[in-house]
Parts: structure tokens; C-alpha cells; sequence
């Protein structure tokens, strides 16, 4: 048994592999890579994002709060890479930030207590809606290797205004209505918007001067969308009938 598997070799997982071309795709747009610490403060977490004293994401149901340590979580997304950015960083700013998150929820075939996503951030004198409606595009047409056409829903998060949800046209029914879009010919893929005031001015940022986007994916969910996945759970499994797939 041994001679028959010593000349095989291993491979990334599939989330790594992921994460490689989502890297990939940002750099040829002209975005850097960044990371930040998972276990982070509710600073960086809440506070200097714009989240109030009392919004409902720093409750127990969704927030894992480290116990012996005060004021600290394990971050619930990888937006607290903005701040720590912008304070040790000028304009222009374009980053790309993957990494796992944490959330204190159930878990089921859609919902993992931790998972992957990305952050974008974009800061210049001239960024708009409209650029960040290009960059998306251009993103979600290299991932699925399809023309895409996305939409702009109003939205609210706190750390953007004004806030948008992302949809674009279903790639397996090319709008006509499918089991994957519901029949709507639209999927949400993501969460958007204007880096709000308060944000670039915690990360020392002039925001009379400057202005930009920020956005939100969950890998796992992209995923899912390009090969038909329909438990995030085998993500995390460790089966190697599943890993090996890819």
C-alpha cells in the first residue's frame, strides 16, 4: 500500500484555490493584497466602522466574544482590514482582503459559524458608484467566464452611505428564470457602497477630500454559485471524495 501511494501527490483545497484566483483577477486590476488579525478588537470590529453602541451585530446571536479579554471578538468580517489599513496608508487605496470570519449562528447547508469572504476597498478624489458597478462586473465576468449584467438594490450596512445589495444576471439560466435564481433571472451575490464619512475619518483619512467604495463577498457562496455546491458544509469536511473534485 505504501509503494502504491508514495508517488501521490497532494493539492490546495479548494477554498485556497479560490481565494489564488480571486487575488488573481483584483491584481490585474490594480489591487494589493491585505490581511488582519481573525481575533480582533471591538474597535476595529464595531466602533470605527460606524456600527452604534447598540446595533444588533454586537449581540451574542451573531458575535463570538472572547472570554478574559475585554472588548474583543473573533472578527465577524473581514472589514476591520479597512481601518487598520487607511491608518497606515495614503490614498489611493485598492485592496483586496480575503480571509475567515466568524459568526455566532447555526449551522446548516447555507450557514457555517466560520467561513470565508473578501473585502474590497477603493479610495481616491474620483471614485463613484459607477466605478465600483465596473470593478464588480469585470470581477464577476472573469470568476463565472461569462458576460454578466448586475443590478443595484438600496441597502443599508452601517459603515457605507449609500449602501447597496449587488445582483447579477443568473448564469446557468442567462436571465430566463431557473431553480438557481428562483425564476427571477437575478442572484444576490453581494453587499456594496460608499465608504461612509466617519470610516475614512477613523482611519485618518480627509473624507472632504477623498471618497470610495467597499464591498463584501462570501467565498464560500461564490463557491456554491460556480460549481453547484449545495452544502457549504463540504467545504469543511475534510472528505477527500469531495476535495478531490477540484
Amino acid at each position: 500500500m505504501d509503494d502504491l501511494n508514495k508517488n501521490k501527490k497532494g493539492h490546495l483545497h479548494p477554498m485556497t484555490q479560490m481565494i489564488n484566483e480571486i487575488n488573481s483577477i483584483f491584481s490585474d486590476m490594480g489591487f494589493e493584497f491585505a490581511d488582519g488579525p481573525e481575533m480582533e478588537s471591538e474597535y476595529y470590529n464595531f466602533d470605527a466602522l460606524n456600527f452604534e453602541k447598540n446595533h444588533p451585530a454586537r449581540d451574542m446571536q451573531d458575535t463570538f466574544w472572547v472570554k478574559d479579554k475585554e472588548n474583543t471578538v473573533m472578527r465577524t468580517h473581514t472589514s476591520n482590514v479597512q481601518i487598520r489599513y487607511m491608518e497606515n496608508n495614503k490614498p489611493p487605496i485598492r485592496i483586496i482582503v480575503p480571509g475567515k470570519v466568524f459568526r455566532n449562528e447555526a449551522t446548516d447547508a447555507t450557514h457555517e459559524a466560520q467561513f470565508y469572504q473578501f473585502e474590497g476597498l477603493m479610495v481616491d478624489e474620483t471614485t463613484t458608484l459607477g466605478t465600483l458597478k465596473g470593478v464588480l462586473k469585470t470581477f464577476l465576468e472573469k470568476f463565472f467566464s461569462k458576460d454578466v449584467e448586475i443590478r443595484l438594490r438600496p441597502s443599508y450596512f452601517p459603515f457605507v452611505e449609500p449602501g447597496i445589495e449587488v445582483d447579477m444576471s443568473c448564469f446557468s439560466c442567462e436571465g430566463k428564470g431557473c431553480s438557481i435564481c428562483k425564476s427571477t433571472g437575478w442572484i444576490e451575490v453581494l453587499g456594496a457602497g460608499m465608504v461612509h464619512p466617519n470610516v475614512l475619518k477613523a482611519g485618518g483619512i480627509d473624507s472632504e477630500k477623498y471618497q470610495g467604495f467597499a464591498f463584501g463577498v462570501g467565498i464560500d457562496r461564490l463557491a456554491m454559485l460556480k460549481y453547484g455546491i449545495d452544502d457549504v458544509r463540504l467545504l469543511y469536511q475534510g472528505d477527500l471524495r469531495f476535495v478531490n473534485q477540484f
